[in-house]
């Protein structure tokens, strides 16, 4: 479930929440039950309670380093060098070169520099190896016309990610085999890129697709971002040119800082091509605070005790395990991490869904809604569904403390049965007539856009497909009543969205609210042709 978007549960049916009503008063009391920030009546307080003061509830973090959730926190040391950079003014190129020197250093890379997070350092990075050091090179992006304009990528390396070299305007070059790699490079390839994970290994890998690219003299680029620093780098020493990492996900740096580590030119031209300079990258700012938090975190990473953290995370995964195995039913399952990305354990907990009478999904949302706020993973399993339900625990970024108030809420949830969601308790009414093909508009902000939908109905269930402008998607969903429920994903690029709608059936006519997830929302309104009447199958 997107616990982030404002999906109605079909247990607060009686709650209407459209793009245009949460801001009306008559929705605020909505939004602050789903976690939503709503305007404060009093003035900001600079102190422990500086969220709150502003309408903003805190979260106690058991999903992960999301940037949606605002990463990770940030080390003491961090906050203090921050803290003291901010009190003076430094020229930026010569605080690079001394930060970068210092980085280079620690990582025993070639050279080094701090990126406004790793995103901008995988455009930086494609802006260097199309561009280069050259000025007139440099104004010209994102206009490749004349210029270099295409990135090879292997086929399991795609991903929403890409975007952000995708930005520079060049194409991605998807391949699946060495050989395809090696047709597939001409003069117009500027680069290849590799998403690092458990598949970039074996025959298809980092070490021969390198191989490859560097005898066509192509550099390769690693997004690197969800691991740890690994001295000497284990991508650099596999044949990469370039390896980008995220300063706030395991190396606890600021939010907005990144690193790109590797070949001294690259780096120097990827430098060229970020801000201050009046380049295409000069949207992607990284500060003098940054650029030293950064620092300070690289220079913890080397003193930090990776085995006692790792320790201590297994700690309260057991105390969480502890208190949900006392009750009747439930089974727990420690998972260790696969690869370097997202190093830490997690844990799964299961249970009967009709034995206890609460489901995967509810216990996610109402302790995301709840007080104090508890963010948890992949909440499964709802009254429709029935079976198995379950919940993750991810510790990479819990507190001290945070996990005996994990324990405690899930204890009480699953041990308070919601008596409306019981199996047998709930019948669903008769399912609305919904087969066949449908027009749509959804009303996005600023841009409405004409979609389709067919449906294929049989009794409640839903099967069929969503076009939209130029992506599609198979939906599934179902029918309660004269509601449609009905997801569909798309997928464009290396990114895939989705689309969740909630809609009211009149006849032909429907209309209702799409969840877009991290998109927000919006209202739509679907009619049927003609020539659908009548042929459902419910």
């Amino acid at each position: 479930m997107d616990i982030f978007g404002l999906r109605e549960s079909l247990e607060s049916q009686k709650t209407e929440l459209s793009r245009r009503s949460l801001f009306q008063g008559s929705g605020l009391t909505a939004l602050a039950a789903l976690g939503v920030a709503v305007p404060a009546e009093a003035a900001l307080e600079v102190g422990p309670n500086l969220y709150e003061s502003i309408g903003v509830r805190p979260i106690i973090n058991a999903k992960g380093t999301f940037t949606i959730v605002s990463g990770s926190q940030s080390l003491p040391e961090v906050k203090m060098a921050m803290m003291e950079a901010s009190k003076h003014f430094v020229h930026i190129d010569e605080l690079m070169d001394a930060v970068g020197a210092r980085i280079a250093e620690l990582t025993q890379a070639d050279s080094a520099i701090v990126t406004c997070g790793c995103a901008s350092a995988l455009t930086h990075a494609t802006a260097a190896c199309i561009a280069g050091g050259d000025p007139e090179k440099i104004q010209r992006l994102p206009d490749l016309n004349g210029l270099k304009s295409e990135v090879v990528v292997p086929n399991y390396s795609r991903n929403v990610y890409d975007h952000a070299i995708r930005a520079v305007g060049v194409k991605m070059i998807t391949v699946d085999s060495l050989d395809a790699m090696r047709r597939a490079i001409t003069d117009k390839t500027a680069m290849v890129t590799i998403m690092a994970q458990p598949a970039d290994r074996g025959e298809f890998g980092l070490e021969p697709v390198a191989k490859v690219a560097h005898e066509f003299g192509i550099p390769v680029l690693v997004d690197a971002a969800a691991e740890g620093l690994t001295i000497p780098n284990v991508h650099l020493e596999r044949g990469a040119d370039l390896v980008a990492y995220s300063g706030g996900k395991a190396m606890r740096g600021p939010q907005t800082a990144g690193l790109l580590l590797g070949r001294t030119d690259l780096i120097r031209a990827a430098w060229t091509n970020s801000s201050p300079h009046h380049t295409f990258g000069r949207a992607m700012k990284v500060g003098k605070e940054e650029i030293m938090g950064m620092l300070a975190a690289v220079e913890m990473w080397v003193k930090r005790d990776h085995d006692a953290e790792f320790k201590e995370w297994e700690r309260w995964l057991d105390i969480i395990a502890t208190e949900v195995k006392k009750v009747d039913g439930v089974t727990i399952e420690v998972r260790q991490p696969r690869g370097l990305s997202n190093y830490t354990p997690s844990l799964r907990i299961s249970w009967d869904s009709a034995k206890l009478g609460v489901y995967g999904e509810e216990v996610e949302r109402e302790l995301y809604a709840g007080t104090p706020r508890i963010l948890l993973a992949n909440g499964s399993g709802d009254r429709r569904t029935g079976g198995t339900s379950s919940v993750g625990i991810s510790p990479w970024q819990m507190m001290p403390g945070n996990a005996e108030t994990i324990a405690k809420a899930l204890h009480e949830k699953l041990t308070t049965p919601n008596v409306m969601t019981k199996a047998g308790d709930f019948t669903f009414p008769d399912a609305a007539n919904v087969d066949g093909y449908w027009d749509v508009t959804i009303d996005y902000e600023l841009s409405p856009a004409e979609h389709s939908l067919v449906f294929e109905q049989n009794g409640e269930t839903l099967a069929g497909y969503h076009r939209g402008d130029r992506t599609g998607g198979n939906l599934s969903g179902y029918v309660e009543g004269n509601r449609a429920v009905f997801t569909s994903r798309h997928r464009w690029e290396g990114a895939s969205f989705g689309f969740a709608f909630n809609g009211t059936v009149d006849g032909d006519s429907m209309e209702g609210e799409v969840d877009l997830g991290e998109y927000f929302t919006a209202p739509f309104k679907a009619t049927r042709h003609g020539y659908g009447q009548g042929g459902g199958r419910g």
